[in-house]
C-alpha cells in the first residue's frame, strides 16, 4: 500500500480507537512519563496526535522507511527509527512506556516483540497492545456476505498476518514475561462503508480474481445502502507491567 493511502487506513484505525487509547495510556501514566516509544509507529498517525508531559520524548519504530518519511512529516517532534520490532536497537530499561497498535498481527513473532518491548521498558514501566483483531470471532451481515471476510482473513494470512492474535493477548504477555494489569475488548466506534470498501480492496487485491472482486465489492456496497450491512470484527487489548 502507498504511504499516503496506508496513513489514511492508519488514522482510520485511530479514530476507532480513540478513547480507549486515550483511558489506556492515561492508566499507564503518560501523564508523568518522560520516554514512549510506539513499535510499528507506520506514518505518524497516533504519535500525532500524542502529547507530552515538559521535557518529555516521543520515539517511534517502524520497519518501513517509507511510512517513517510520512512520520517525520506528521509527528517532527518524535525520534524515529527504522528497525525490526524483534530487536529492537535500544538499550534496557530506556522508556517508561512502549505500545503498539495493530501491529503484532503483522509480526511473525508477537511474544519476542512484546518481549523486547519489556526489554525497553523501566521497571515498573508499561507495555501496552493497544488494538488488534481476531478475524476469526468476525461477524457479517447479510449472510451471502460471510464468504467475503473469511476471503479477508485468508489474504491477511497470506500476506503473513495473523488475524487471530488478538484473542490469545493474554496468553501473549504472560510469555514475554509481563505482569498482565488488564486486557479485554476494545469498544470500537462502527466501521464506515467508504472506509471499509477500501480497505477490502486493499487486503483482497491479487487474492481474488479482479472481475470476482468487484462484484463482491458491489454486494458489499448494495448492503450497506440497504442498511443491512453489518460488519464486526472484535479487537482486543492488553496493558502490562515490567516487574
Amino acid at each position: 500500500m502507498q504511504p499516503a493511502l496506508a496513513h489514511q487506513r492508519y488514522s482510520q484505525q485511530a479514530a476507532w480507537t480513540a478513547p480507549a487509547r486515550r483511558h489506556l495510556l492515561a492508566a499507564a501514566g503518560l501523564h508523568n512519563a518522560r520516554r514512549v516509544l510506539e513499535v510499528g509507529c507506520g506514518t505518524g498517525a497516533i504519535l500525532s496526535t500524542l502529547s507530552m508531559p515538559a521535557g518529555g520524548q516521543l520515539a517511534g519504530l517502524d520497519i518501513d522507511r517509507d511510512a517513517l518519511a510520512l512520520a517525520r512529516q506528521h509527528a517532527p517532534a518524535a525520534e524515529l527509527t527504522a528497525g525490526d520490532a524483534h530487536a529492537l536497537p535500544y538499550p534496557d530499561a530506556s522508556f517508561d512506556i512502549a505500545f503498539c497498535h495493530f501491529v503484532l498481527l503483522w509480526v511473525a513473532q508477537p511474544a519476542q516483540a512484546l518481549a523486547e518491548m519489556r526489554r525497553v521498558v523501566r521497571r515498573g514501566g508499561a507495555v501496552l497492545a493497544l488494538a488488534e483483531p481476531d478475524y476469526s470471532q468476525r461477524t457479517d451481515a447479510p449472510n451471502e456476505l460471510a464468504p467475503l471476510g473469511r476471503a479477508q482473513s485468508e489474504a491477511l494470512r497470506a500476506r503473513g498476518a495473523d488475524p487471530t492474535v488478538g484473542g490469545r493477548l493474554p496468553a501473549l504477555f504472560a510469555a514475554a514475561g509481563l505482569q498482565l494489569v488488564d486486557s479485554g475488548l476494545l469498544q470500537t466506534s462502527s466501521p464506515a462503508a467508504e472506509g471499509e470498501a477500501a480497505t477490502l480492496r486493499a487486503d483482497l487485491s491479487g487474492h481474488m480474481p479482479a472481475q470476482e472482486l468487484e462484484r463482491w465489492l458491489v454486494l458489499d456496497a448494495a448492503a450497506w445502502a440497504a442498511g443491512t450491512r453489518q460488519l464486526h470484527v472484535p479487537t482486543f487489548y492488553a496493558f502490562g507491567r515490567v516487574s
